[in-house]
């Protein structure tokens, strides 16, 4: 018995998804739930298993094939059927006669795409045959009217006039390889300089040479996979909520002491805890008191909805591209299991095992530039998010400390936030909210 399986929905409304590669050849035997092949959708790379037991007929797509949502993936011979060929018998030959009125073809006259002593198949999906032919007679070209005006002919060159010269600037041109017919001069005689002048790289022709050249020293790659995705909700984002930014500098100073301290505590060996971390927990904690950071603008319902919980994302930077992968329920976490969580799924995401779920559902994001050495910058929104914090590189430099200069650890915060959802006032409490926890972490057990 013959068994397609197509490719399945991968969940959050995607509708399609690229083959990675396979892990089955045709002709392969396969046991229930193992896996076929590995696919890379808008989020993550996704393992399918075999959803039957049986041999591989036949695989309908090659690795690097964006292949869509329902279309044939596999095809299995399940309890050692034969497989049937899937296309149709080939219709008869049409045998009827030709019409004795009908138009001979030209003798110079070439076939068209309809004529061909074998039947011609349209492209299609595998497995679903191949298409059959119309029935309409091939179209024969017309011969043209033995009446039909021809066109008219060129002017002769002799019915021009050759361009006056002098037997030295003739003798130039040919030296330059100057073609004296092409050099216009208004009826008066060509000289030395218009020659010399015609002679000299053309601003047209140097660009084209140039830029054939350059064509030789580019390496073109093909925007697919989760670059793809992500530059597609990029672009939707920012056309979409209108952006808004706002930034503060803090004195981290405290904070980097504490996490020195609590990185010799013993109890706490292997918990990795970092800034990130701490800023993680101060966004959570920023929240409570200005929860719409964490909502979202509902366009069909006319709603701005607000959750009860946050789904933190943690903007990951890959091999494949950026990706988000958020934690669920992390206000609900102290600051070592949030630090935890974090290293779990950039982890994962780096190491393309992370799974769509965790990649869709994310209620607000951080994105940790200073990792590489920046600043700050103003990011792009995550799709159906209403705030994104950047937190740039900590710097030691000379700060205000209780009335003196000191050398301190200074950072810059930037939110990002949706402008239909958070006013000014709200971003600026968020934005203090957070910066005050990272100046002074005692504080956190204020807003907790």
């Amino acid at each position: 018995m013959i068994q397609e399986f197509r490719l399945p929905d991968l969940g959050e409304g995607l509708t399609d998804a690229e083959l990675v590669q396979w892990l089955v050849a045709e002709g392969d035997t396969v046991a229930l739930n193992q896996t076929l092949a590995e696919v890379e959708t808008a989020k993550a790379v996704v393992e399918l298993p075999s959803p039957f037991a049986g041999a591989i007929h036949q695989l309908h797509a090659a690795a690097g094939d964006t292949v869509d949502v329902g279309a044939p993936l596999v095809t299995f011979a399940l309890d050692g059927g034969e497989a049937a060929s899937p296309e149709p018998a080939a219709p008869e030959p049409d045998t009827a006669p030709e019409p004795v009125d009908a138009p001979e073809p030209v003798a110079d006259s070439e076939p068209t795409d309809a004529v061909s002593a074998a039947p011609r198949r349209e492209a299609t999906l595998v497995g679903y045959g191949a298409v059959g032919r119309s029935g309409a007679r091939p179209q024969r070209r017309a011969r043209r009217s033995p009446t039909a005006p021809l066109a008219t002919p060129p002017p002769l060159d002799g019915e021009r006039e050759r361009p006056r010269s002098t037997p030295p600037v003739r003798r130039l041109a040919k030296t330059l390889g100057v073609d004296l017919d092409a050099i216009a001069v208004n009826g008066r005689p060509i000289t030395r300089a218009d020659v010399e002048a015609a002679a000299l790289p053309q601003p047209a022709a140097t660009a084209r040479a140039s830029a054939a050249a350059n064509a030789q020293r580019v390496t073109r790659h093909p925007i697919r996979g989760i670059r793809k995705h992500t530059a597609a909700a990029m672009v939707r984002s920012a056309f979409t909520a209108p952006h808004a930014a706002t930034f503060v500098t803090v004195d981290v100073t405290e904070t980097r002491q504490l996490l020195e301290s609590l990185s010799r505590d013993k109890a706490l060996a292997g918990h990795r805890l970092g800034i990130l971390a701490v800023t993680a927990k101060a966004v959570c904690l920023a929240l409570r008191r200005t929860p719409f950071l964490g909502a979202r603008w509902d366009e069909e319902g006319g709603e701005i909805v607000e959750p009860s919980y946050v789904n933190l994302g943690i903007a990951v930077a890959t091999d494949r591209g950026l990706m988000v992968p958020n934690v669920p329920d992390a206000d609900a976490m102290s600051l070592v299991e949030l630090a935890d969580a974090i290293g779990e799924i950039a982890g994962a995401a780096r190491g393309g095992t992370i799974s769509p779920a965790q990649l869709t559902g994310g209620t607000f994001t951080i994105t940790n530039v200073g990792v590489f050495g920046v600043d700050g910058g103003t990011p792009i929104l995550n799709p159906g998010e209403s705030g994104i914090l950047a937190l740039g590189a900590i710097r030691r430099q000379p700060w205000e400390h209780h009335g003196e200069i000191a050398l301190r650890d200074v950072t810059t915060l930037t939110l990002s936030f949706d402008h239909r959802v958070v006013d000014g006032a709200e971003a600026a409490r968020f934005l203090t909210d957070v910066a005050g926890v990272l100046r002074e972490p005692g504080r956190a057990m204020l807003l907790g």
